[in-house]
């Protein structure tokens, strides 16, 4: 009789601990929806704060006046009054094409092929020599630069403010200032898109460099390997796929950019670009459009092809 009673009072026990548990652990559970929905609250409210302040800073509540059709003037929200514009604008660059006299018309959309070609192919140096300095800088210090892999603080610090100014100035920008220096002409686009690139990249790869795995470096300074073999033997092996991807990449975003900083003199296709818009022939605008959206296309498709390559992943599709 007494074994049956110590067994019912501890079931009873193990019951009761068992309920406290489950009402403690639906407590810790509303109070932590209770803080997720405060900070997912607040942090909406932030977001929509900042929206809203950057909308109307970005004039996009400007009201401004119009000419209306009848020649009389209105004031409207200038989002909707601005498309039609738009509209206009992209219809004047669609060149007439009629089926029967293809050819014709599209030799005539394509008339300055041949210089746009050579500038073209100018464009693309302009790009690989950038990118090839904008790999060598970024790589070199993006080792430094990486929290887990810098000697010093000072040496972290000083890399990293050196790419922050590199990337934080546009390719125009140092575009102008190598212009003035070295006067207009391919070596001052060269210099602007791989200073930046220098920047750009030098980033990518220190974060890459920051989620190795420290073991292999451990090993090499185990060994008694200095701070190069470490990154030499322990960290480039593990980096170089992403290294690749990120490389690829920048070539691509490298084209387009010096599509574009030949509008002050640096080279490349981007004087076309001004000479187009200045004289308002807006059929060369989608003419020489087409061409770097197609040699885009054409090198994304490459970079994509060797990517796998490299990385093993052709043969495993």
């Amino acid at each position: 009789m007494t074994m049956s009673a110590d067994l019912s009072a501890g079931a009873a026990a193990a019951s009761g601990g068992g309920a406290d548990t489950l009402a403690e652990f639906e407590r810790a559970y509303a109070a932590q929806r209770r803080r997720s929905l405060r900070n997912w609250t607040l942090g909406t409210t932030l977001f929509l704060i900042l929206f809203a302040l950057s909308s109307w800073l970005g004039d996009f509540f400007k009201v401004t006046q119009i000419t209306l059709p009848d020649g009389s003037r209105d004031w409207r929200w200038i989002i909707p009054a601005g498309l039609p514009r738009l509209g206009e604008y992209i219809s004047q660059t669609i060149p007439t094409l009629h089926w029967d006299t293809l050819g014709a018309d599209l030799a005539n959309w394509f008339w300055r092929w041949k210089i746009w070609m050579n500038l073209l192919f100018e464009t693309i140096l302009i790009a690989f020599m950038a990118t090839v300095f904008g790999v060598f800088g970024g790589f070199l210090l993006s080792f430094p630069a990486a929290r887990n892999l810098a000697p010093n603080t000072w040496v972290l610090w000083i890399t990293r403010r050196y790419l922050e100014i590199a990337r934080t100035v546009p390719e125009l920008v140092w575009a102008l200032i190598f212009v003035f220096c070295f006067s207009v002409g391919p070596m001052a686009g060269v210099l602007a898109i791989g200073l930046h690139a220098t920047g750009a990249l030098g980033k990518l790869y220190s974060e890459v460099n920051e989620n190795i795995d420290m073991r292999p470096l451990e090993g090499v300074k185990a060994a008694g390997g200095s701070w190069f073999d470490q990154i030499r033997y322990g960290a480039v092996p593990q980096v170089l796929p992403n290294i690749l991807s990120y490389t690829l990449l920048r070539f691509e975003i490298n084209v387009r950019a010096s599509s574009i900083i030949g509008y002050v003199g640096a080279g490349g296709l981007g004087q076309e670009f001004r000479t187009a818009m200045s004289f308002q022939e807006y059929t060369d605008l989608s003419a020489l459009f087409i061409i770097i959206f197609v040699t885009v296309v054409i090198i994304d498709y490459g970079s994509e092809k060797l990517r796998h390559r490299v990385i093993g992943l052709e043969d495993r599709v």
